[in-house]
């Protein structure tokens, strides 16, 4: 997909349309704690009402959120569609701030190469983690001579070269239908996860109703799940996490932050989740070493490795 064709608007849920609005768009419950612990761990926290009415050229301090109009998407599609995917500005500036000797042009086509996306979900995924650990290859002229070269999305050595964002709560539009989900993880302008989190207020509140609106989401907005690394699941305490093929059984709590202090008093699930997977180091490290792709047949399933301290109680390191 030619990075000059797709359309790019900035948009609060407030300015959408009736005819846009869809009940699945219910003000998200507030979540201190959880964006408390983000924040601990060094994440810059936005909620929608801190989206701008415009797009701008730069992303400085993550402040605008973007919505794509794919048309080659639309051709493909019988209705409207209209993906959320990616805070492009924020790519290219992470991409040019972490990769400084590439040229601009090679940046862009590395845009479009990320950007580019079919109707198969979880193969589109499976292409996008390979860029994500292995760099994109690129080739380029430096006077008369070809360079081939790698695009780093992450920085890996330097984690400040990084931005690391968090929209609470985040709202997609796709397909007629506005969803707002609780909270959504960016590094560098790419969604990596996604939190779908139920009040305990709701009399009807259980983890498994969390699961299954988590599998609406993944029905209604595909292209957000494209890039995605990390499913977490939560109902009051509770959190569970898992990948983009994970059934209910496969959602695993996260036994300790770091795997040398145990729970402490007052600590929840959540808690330890949150710290424990979305700490930048270990959250890279994960990244880069404990998710698997299998193929079964004419399937691809999706794996969070179990490690020493995350999923499985009692692990031999």
């Amino acid at each position: 997909m030619n990075l000059a064709l797709p359309r790019i608007a900035t948009v609060k849920a407030s300015s959408l349309p009736k005819r846009l609005r869809h009940r699945d768009f219910t003000p998200s419950v507030t979540l201190p704690d959880l964006l408390t612990w983000f924040d601990v761990i060094g994440y810059t926290i936005l909620s929608s009402s801190d989206m701008p009415s415009r797009n701008s050229t730069e992303c400085s301090s993550e402040s605008e959120i973007v919505l794509r109009v794919d048309d080659s998407a639309r051709e493909s599609c019988s209705n409207e569609f209209i993906s959320f995917s990616l805070f492009v500005n924020c790519l290219r500036n992470a991409l040019k701030r972490i990769n400084p000797k590439i040229p601009p042009l090679a940046i862009e086509t590395v845009i479009s190469k990320v950007t580019r996306t079919d109707s198969d979900v979880l193969e589109n995924n499976r292409c996008f983690h390979k860029l994500l650990s292995f760099g994109v290859d690129v080739k380029y002229h430096v006077k008369d001579q070809i360079v081939h070269d790698k695009v780093w999305l992450i920085d890996s050595a330097n984690l400040l070269s990084n931005d690391w964002l968090v929209i609470h709560p985040s709202t997609t539009v796709s397909d007629r239908d506005s969803h707002s989900l609780n909270a959504v993880v960016f590094i560098n302008g790419l969604p990596l996860a996604v939190l779908v989190w139920i009040h305990p207020s709701n009399k009807k509140a259980t983890l498994i109703k969390a699961y299954q609106q988590l599998q609406i989401y993944k029905q209604k907005i595909p292209t957000l799940f494209s890039y995605n690394a990390f499913l977490v699941i939560g109902c009051g305490k509770q959190a569970r996490v898992g990948t983009l093929t994970s059934d209910w059984k496969e959602f695993k709590p996260w036994r300790t932050i770091d795997g040398e202090d145990f729970p402490q008093p007052g600590e929840t699930e959540l808690e330890i989740l949150i710290q424990g997977i979305f700490d930048k180091r270990r959250f890279l490290e994960l990244l880069k070493h404990f998710i698997k792709f299998e193929e079964t047949g004419t399937s691809i399933n999706k794996k969070l490795l179990p490690h020493p301290f995350c999923t499985i109680k009692n692990t031999k390191r």
